[in-house]
């Protein structure tokens, strides 16, 4: 049994900390993809405050495909280089977004997202999935937020 409770209060940098080790702890030895992105995507929703949103988008095909995720049900298929995920998949580029509804071609899933988070899971040299993160605050993530994203894609590189 796994019970990963985020510490409140906590300076993000030691919440992503802990983030990181239940990710690695729930996914260790754990060979299905789709497990464990399902798990990864309830640790976001779990330790992650202000989320309206949380998962995965895959790369089949070409194209982004939905994956494992918490919140309402979400665009299945997105094209690369569209919306806050196609963008960050197309060029492999975490995408910070303070206002979706300035970002040129945002995709809308929930009318209530008001800023994105996008980063892009990279194994060898190749984008096979984002992590996207919605909020319904405007400017909900920092650099902070994506540094600690960013660590999760790297350590979820090799396991999803």
């Amino acid at each position: 049994m796994y019970d990963f409770v985020p510490v409140a209060g906590q300076p993000k940098p030691a919440l992503y900390a802990d983030l990181a080790d239940a990710a690695r702890a729930i996914t260790h030895d754990e060979p299905d993809a789709i497990a464990n992105m399902a798990n990864c995507a309830a640790l976001l929703s779990q330790f992650l405050p202000d989320l309206n949103w949380a998962g995965f988008y895959r790369m089949v095909g070409g194209e982004l495909v939905l994956g494992p995720f918490s919140g309402k049900p979400a665009c299945i298929r997105i094209a690369l280089g569209q919306g806050v995920c196609g963008t960050a998949a197309a060029t492999g580029e975490t995408q910070v977004v303070p206002d979706v509804h300035a970002f040129p071609g945002h995709i809308a899933c929930d009318a209530a997202s008001r800023s994105e988070l996008v980063v892009p899971v990279i194994r060898e040299g190749a984008v096979i999935a984002v992590i996207d993160l919605d909020s319904p605050l405007l400017d909900r993530f920092d650099a902070e937020d994506a540094a600690g994203i960013e660590a999760l894609a790297r350590l979820l590189a090799e396991r999803i």
